[in-house]
């Protein structure tokens, strides 16, 4: 019994071990494709997110009461989030692209979109804890949410110039899901 046992453990191991060789050398999207991805993930949410701001200004400048607007940009704030997130997904799943700081970048990308993700949290959070009884206070609140809210984004704005890498950048100016 042992040695049919040993026999199997030398098999399972070699077979992990073969494995994990063949993982390993699988290298990540190249940079053509990583481009792509993140750009396929990147053009939904802009839009969103635009569309979003869009409707933030609106609300800010309609003649709604401090309840409704609270509950319009509760919603506003939480799309945003939620859209944040999706692409911040997408990049992750877009993977590591194969050129030089490429953990580096994806991770970069990520990190940025995560930030943008939480400022979002972060203003729905605020504008729902304000009491809606006295609307000029109201409003004081929801403009001081909104300034953070700028400077949080501003703040989160990816730094490319610490993540160089000429086949990426030559990536992102050729493929087509970047136009």
């Amino acid at each position: 019994m042992r040695t049919r046992r040993a026999a199997t453990a030398g098999k399972l191991t070699v077979v992990l071990a073969t494995l994990v060789l063949v993982v390993a050398g699988c290298g990540g999207p190249s940079p053509r494709a990583w481009a792509a991805s993140v750009c396929e993930a990147l053009a939904p949410w802009r839009a969103e997110i635009n569309k979003l701001t869009s409707s933030t200004q609106q609300q800010m400048t309609a003649q709604t009461t401090p309840t409704q607007a609270k509950e319009n940009l509760v919603r506003l704030f939480d799309g945003a989030e939620q859209a944040s997130e999706t692409a911040r997904r997408k990049v992750e799943e877009a993977g590591v692209p194969e050129t030089d700081h490429g953990e580096e970048i994806s991770a970069g990308f990520r990190a940025s979109l995560s930030k943008v993700r939480d400022a979002y949290g972060r203003a729905r959070d605020t504008i729902d804890g304000l009491d809606t009884g006295e609307a000029t206070a109201f409003y004081n609140g929801v403009r001081a949410a909104v300034d953070t809210l700028n400077k949080e984004y501003d703040a989160s704005a990816l730094d490319t110039s610490k993540l160089n890498s000429e086949e990426l950048k030559q990536a992102f100016d050729e493929v087509p899901e970047c136009r």
